[in-house]
């Protein structure tokens, strides 16, 4: 695993130790940095939530972003996090929350936010309230995009509020993006 694209690119980074972290595969990655590009996506502010080894945010850091928060609450993904942050260089623009994405939107900084991630287990019920919690809360810009990878079997809910504008498909990953919808 690396970073795909921008002033990181090649950085190699790690993952924590056994199946409880499913890191985004550097393929997918770069995938989805190719849509947000077409869609006109800002990286300036990132909300990692569900944030694992921390990739993503680090590759929209890497690719020009200003700032991320990243939220995670298994201690040994933070810890790997916090190593993939310095390893990228780019710890200095990042915030690491070690908490449960559901319950600690409140304790988020740097928002309103023009990008989230949410990158859940696959079988976790809930993330279209997460992502509804996040608009609420008025975590996401006006123009914010939402990116929601998902079990390509399992289907998605579109949150109120926002469209689907694209779902792609990469073997049994799914990949939602949204938009918010037009007043």
């Amino acid at each position: 695993m690396r970073v795909t694209g921008g002033e990181a690119r090649g950085v190699p980074l790690i993952a924590p130790r056994g199946s409880e972290t499913r890191p985004t595969a550097d393929r997918v990655r770069e995938a989805i940095f190719s849509i947000l590009y077409s869609m006109d996506a800002d990286l300036d502010r990132v909300l990692d939530l569900y944030a694992g080894t921390g990739a993503l945010a680090i590759e929209a850091l890497s690719r020009g972003g200003a700032y991320a928060c990243l939220v995670e609450r298994a201690a040994p993904a933070c810890a790997v996090i916090r190593q993939n942050l310095t390893r990228a260089r780019v710890a200095e623009r990042a915030r690491l929350l070690c908490a449960e994405a559901a319950t600690t939107l409140g304790r988020v900084e740097g928002g309103p936010f023009t990008l989230v991630f949410l990158d859940p287990p696959y079988a976790l019920d809930g993330v279209c309230g997460v992502i509804e919690a996040v608009v609420a809360a008025g975590l996401l810009a006006p123009e914010g995009t939402v990116v929601l990878e998902h079990a390509w079997r399992r289907p998605i809910e579109v949150p109120g509020a926002l469209a689907l504008y694209a779902d792609h498909r990469y073997g049994d990953t799914g990949v939602a993006f949204f938009r918010r919808e037009e007043a």
